[in-house]
């Protein structure tokens, strides 16, 4: 392709960059991550869970990893507050019996205490103080988490300023030191960094614009010098790589 379809190409995946849920599959093919953790998120879930616990989904997305867990819906309870996800919740998780309600990780959840035997949360925000007052005695949190670093080699790519990090607090030492400090037992904490790549530079363009907080302002033609480089590189090695940061953390009450 020439610049101008280049061009062209990246402008239009900027145009439809939305997403619905928490749904990546528009770049399916495009782009890897996520493929070599070192832990299984699903499976840990599992490993703790009864048929008779009751489970609280923070920062549930559109429910989509909640209801494969396959665990019985009336024990099922979630919460979201992006808008656009909140609708898709009330569409797709009240009709089947799911208690979902609208509310922010980081503020008071809408439960009573110790309701829950299993708090997870992937991705999204949470509250330690939280988590301890809506847990039962011996209850189990489970995370895992984006870090503080991830992508930062693909934002120094793309953006012309780079911005200061995103969340400087997400790093496993400083979430497991405020947990224990609150008084919870850690059972399992590991963090990583893992490569994340892509085959097309208009695949990291939709990514960059649905990621808005790690590439603010980010924007095609402010950016295409940039494109241009991140095009030369895809060219020349097949590739463009960076890295994402997670870590997973398991308390006990």
């Amino acid at each position: 392709m020439n610049k101008e379809q280049l061009l062209n190409e990246w402008l239009e995946e900027e145009k439809v960059a939305h997403i619905h849920g928490w749904d990546f599959s528009h770049i399916h093919g495009k782009y890897e991550e996520e493929n070599d953790l070192p832990w299984d998120y699903s499976k840990i879930i599992r490993h703790y869970l009864l048929p008779e616990m009751k489970l609280l989904d923070i920062d549930t997305g559109g429910g989509e990893f909640l209801l494969s867990l396959k665990h019985p819906l009336c024990h099922l309870s979630a919460t979201e507050a992006y808008s656009p996800n909140v609708e898709l919740c009330k569409e797709k998780l009240l009709p089947l019996g799911v208690d979902f309600r609208e509310a922010d990780g980081l503020t008071k959840l809408p439960f009573n205490n110790e309701t829950f035997d299993i708090v997870i949360n992937r991705h999204g925000a949470f509250n330690e103080n939280e988590i301890w007052r809506v847990l039962k005695p011996k209850g189990i949190f489970i995370t895992q988490q984006v870090g503080a670093e991830n992508d930062r080699e693909l934002v120094e790519l793309l953006l012309n300023e780079i911005p200061p990090l995103p969340f400087p607090k997400q790093y496993l030492h400083k979430v497991q030191q405020a947990f224990e400090k609150k008084g919870f037992t850690t059972l399992e904490a590991e963090q990583v960094y893992r490569p994340i790549k892509f085959w097309n530079v208009g695949a990291l363009v939709w990514f960059a614009h649905i990621i808005e907080w790690e590439f603010p302002n980010f924007d095609v033609k402010k950016c295409l010098l940039n494109l241009y480089h991140a095009q030369e590189v895809l060219e020349k090695n097949g590739v463009i790589e960076g890295r994402i940061h997670r870590f997973l953390y398991v308390a006990q009450k």
